[in-house]
């Protein structure tokens, strides 16, 4: 088995892990079998190439590029003045948003992980040592990812602040990873506490939701931390600002860089240190805990999830144009309300969508009146919903019951169309639908009864858009693929769907200074929309069909 030189890091550090009573060598070894079979995962986009792969060559590394193309906003952050309070509490912000919306949405599912616990638990193995395993697991695709997305601004801040800046900084991003995966875990255990069975596993979805929208609203109580007074950023401080972790982070280069003694800068930079350390002790000694409220989530008491629903039959028989598409229709609000881990990964960016308008709306009022803001062009916010759209349409190819899709090939379907279709109305019904109205409620509330016209072309913009981003399920079928086989590999995908929301934004922009351009691009939207449901399924999908038949 090959040795990792994660693992040979890992190493240096034998003793601290056996002070806290973990098993080292042989939680050495769970996570040299974890990479391995981490390494020797192929990702969907080279399975038709899996003989020119590499052997072991992982493809979580190979998509890090994207990461590192992020940073590359972070490198004015380091580089534009010596106010280091300020410029490396935001950059802790940035990296902390990014690095925990990616612990909340791939991660998770890891650390919540049960499959494991039958083999590992039959053997003279602490279950400590287990969860510790799983934990560090998690911390070195979080380490590999903080370094991509942070190389290129540790680079040019070197060269501009000096080697202490590199060292503080590496130190610093440690301890940050560390108290990422810690926190996270720690929310899932006081909510494993309180709920069992099949209303636990619904609660952690809600959960997703909650943690996404508090990393969006931290993020803007960090900036506003901050005020800017005669070209000087000045820091006023108050108690609720000793519980956002960016600023700790920040304050140790002010302290230290700068040689800045002022009390509160100090007490921040202590809580640097001292937060993960201290949540990295009570998470150790909650791990029995936390191992055996996690075996509630393999508890299917209580209340099942699955309900009668008859408004779906109605929203059936309106939406769907034959019978056999109500059948798709059906069964694709069946995968998606029971398949846990699609959930898990799609439900936070339902809160994002959610409140990213809201955030450009209140940073707009630090510049203007709230009747200024009512008889602006700001409704176009309204189009951060579209943010829902790509991820989600992505995963509607992947599922844990993937095995089942042999039954495509046995079913006498006889328009492909149906089955696409479908599943595309079940995702616009189930997860982007309530959003989009509960968002529109707030805008009319905001802006007047005048915007109702432009929300309707956000919701025809909308409609085109998901057919457009169905090209990401091309040469696959719904539920089809296993989520162990997702990777980043389809980033650029996403960046250039993501590019496209600002292309309608910037359009609709444009046709609004038209008189009466509005009403005339709400047409043109509703006619390409239907047409490009009619059409855009009917070949290249019966091809895939056919194919798999």
């Amino acid at each position: 088995m090959r040795d990792f030189k994660t693992l040979k890091f890992l190493d240096l550090f034998r003793s601290v892990f056996e002070r806290f009573g973990i098993q080292y060598s042989l939680m050495r070894k769970i996570l040299a079998i974890k990479l391995t079979m981490d390494a020797r995962k192929v990702p969907t986009i080279f399975s038709q190439q899996a003989k020119k792969k590499k052997p072991e060559e992982n493809g979580f590394i190979k998509s890090l590029w994207i990461y590192a193309l992020l940073g590359i906003m972070l490198i004015p952050v380091v580089t534009f003045g010596e106010n280091y309070f300020f410029q490396m509490s935001l950059f802790f912000g940035i990296v902390m948003f990014l690095v925990m919306t990616s612990m909340i949405s791939d991660f998770s599912t890891v650390l919540l992980d049960l499959r494991d616990k039958g083999i590992l638990q039959t053997k003279p193995v602490d279950k400590r040592t287990i969860n510790m395993a799983k934990t560090i697991h998690i911390c070195i695709y979080l380490l590999f990812l903080t370094a991509a997305l942070t190389a290129l601004p540790l680079i040019v801040g070197t060269i501009r602040h000096g080697i202490l800046f590199l060292l503080l900084t590496v130190l610093q991003l440690l301890l940050l990873d560390v108290f990422i995966v810690v926190l996270t875990a720690l929310i899932y255990y006081y909510i494993l506490r309180f709920f069992d069975g099949e209303k636990l596993k619904d609660i952690i979805n809600y959960v997703q939701i909650g943690l996404s929208l508090s990393i969006a609203v931290g993020y803007q109580i960090l900036a506003r931390s901050f005020s800017l007074v005669d070209i000087d950023i000045v820091f006023n401080v108050s108690w609720w600002q000793f519980f956002i972790p960016p600023i700790w982070f920040g304050a140790s280069f002010e302290l230290i860089l700068n040689d800045n003694l002022d009390d509160y800068i100090i007490l921040f930079s202590v809580l640097a240190v001292l937060g993960p350390i201290l949540s990295f002790i009570i998470y150790n000694r909650m791990m029995p805990a936390f191992e055996r409220n996690l075996q509630k989530l393999a508890n299917n008491s209580g209340e099942s999830r699955y309900k009668k629903q008859g408004w779906k039959n109605w929203a059936a028989n309106l939406l769907c144009r034959s019978r056999e598409e109500k059948v798709f229709f059906r069964f694709a609000d069946n995968m998606m309300r029971n398949e846990r881990e699609f959930r898990l990964k799609v439900y936070p960016s339902l809160g994002l969508a959610m409140i990213m308008p809201f955030v450009f709306l209140f940073n707009q009022l630090q510049f203007s009146s709230y009747e200024q803001l009512s008889i602006s062009k700001w409704y176009l916010t309204a189009y951060m919903v579209n943010l829902i759209i790509p991820g989600a349409v992505n995963m509607l190819k992947y599922s844990g019951k993937y095995k089942g899709a042999w039954i495509y090939r046995t079913l006498p379907i006889q328009a492909s169309s149906s089955l696409y279709s479908a599943v595309l109305k079940v995702f616009l019904l189930n997860l982007f639908m309530p959003v989009y109205l509960l968002l529109s409620i707030f805008f009319v509330w905001i802006f007047g009864i005048k915007v109702v016209p432009h929300l309707l072309i956000v919701l025809a913009a909308s409609l085109l858009y998901t057919v457009i981003c169905t090209f990401t399920l091309k040469d696959t079928l719904p539920f089809s693929e296993s989520f162990e086989d997702m990777q980043a590999s389809s980033s650029i995908k996403m960046i250039a769907a993501f590019l496209l929301i600002g292309i309608f934004i910037g359009v609709h922009f444009l046709v609004s200074l038209i008189p009466f351009g509005e009403y005339l691009y709400l047409v043109f939207l509703t006619a390409a929309s239907v047409m490009a449901w009619k059409l855009a399924h009917r070949s290249w999908w019966s091809q895939v069909l056919t194919a798999w038949k």
